[in-house]
């Protein structure tokens, strides 16, 4: 049976990135990404995916995050069917971490 992703708070994110062992997912365009990221995320595309995929050890703990929370979602799923264990979608994407900062 394939998992299925969890959802994660803006501050539950947070503890996350401070553990240090989590994987950050930015999903979002290139011009987003460079004018604000979280953390140290990584930024996914069609072809940046085949190399995060061979990278990453499939127990890291991964959480995705878009705009808003939604596009993530199936992110976060897709990676749960490539093998990763513990998948998560953060809530409200980068407009909720901007307005909890």
């Amino acid at each position: 049976m394939v998992a299925s992703f969890k959802h994660i708070s803006v501050e539950d994110t947070r503890k996350c990135i401070d553990d240090g062992k989590t994987a950050i997912v930015d999903i979002r365009d290139p011009a987003s990404y460079t004018q604000g990221k979280i953390g140290n995320a990584t930024r996914l595309d069609n072809a940046s995916i085949p190399v995060f995929l061979a990278n990453t050890p499939k127990d890291t703990p991964v959480i995705v995050y878009c705009y808003r929370g939604v596009g993530s979602q199936q992110v976060a799923q897709f990676l749960c069917d490539q093998g990763f264990e513990d998948v998560s979608s953060m809530d409200g994407g980068y407009e909720a971490w901007n307005l909890a900062s």
